[in-house]
């Protein structure tokens, strides 16, 4: 059965938030593209996200409610602080070791998890209701576009999510990720903000 889709409000959201809290798969819009959620610290609904998408072993970034948030989950050095308070809330992921022990699949295994502070104010709703913490990847399957509508996530993942919430067509891009190893920054995707020279040895 296809997803429920409902326009982004004080309601809606609630209605997602305990969607996620119980393990759910919801669809809500960021300040780049539409988002798939669930609860980062719940295996179950990560591994269901995984299946939604068609996901691989490629990790998944957690969107959270504010760079407070983002530091309990993940070390941020003075670095990642630093270009946190420049860049947050907005469109760069910033990927540092884990602090907080999150599901295998979210960082591959690697002990490195993205974070990001986005820039919407009814994203960060969300996200403060479902705790501050919510998982960022984007709402598509994988190897197919980015969805920028509520209708682009339905035909992909309607049949595979619980909600999707409409904040209407987005025109965003896909958040820079940069990871930062003590006063190094690799860029390991290009995106809307640049952060000039304070990468070294960067790539794309």
């Amino acid at each position: 059965m296809a997803a429920t889709v409902l326009p982004i409000g004080p309601t809606s959201i609630a209605s997602a938030a305990a969607i996620v809290k119980r393990g759910g798969l919801v669809v809500y819009p960021t300040d780049t593209v539409y988002g798939l959620g669930c609860d980062p610290f719940d295996d179950a609904a990560v591994g269901r996200l995984f299946g939604a998408k068609g996901r691989g072993s490629k990790a998944v970034p957690v969107l959270c409610g504010s760079a407070e948030k983002a530091a309990a989950i993940v070390q941020l050095n003075p670095k990642s602080l630093a270009l946190a308070k420049e860049h947050w809330p907005g469109p760069l992921t910033i990927v540092a070791p884990l602090r907080r022990k999150v599901p295998d699949l979210l960082h591959s295994g690697t002990g490195n998890l993205g974070v990001r502070v986005p820039g919407l104010a009814s994203c960060m709703e969300l996200i403060d209701a479902c705790g501050g913490w919510l998982t960022g990847t984007s709402a598509n399957v994988s190897g197919s576009p980015s969805s920028r509508s509520a209708a682009d996530a339905v035909a992909q993942l309607g049949e595979k999510v619980d909600l999707i919430l409409d904040g209407g067509v987005l025109g965003g891009k896909e958040s820079t990720v940069v990871q930062v190893e003590g006063d190094s920054v690799t860029i390991l995707r290009t995106g809307p903000i640049g952060v000039g020279n304070q990468v070294k040895g960067g790539r794309t």
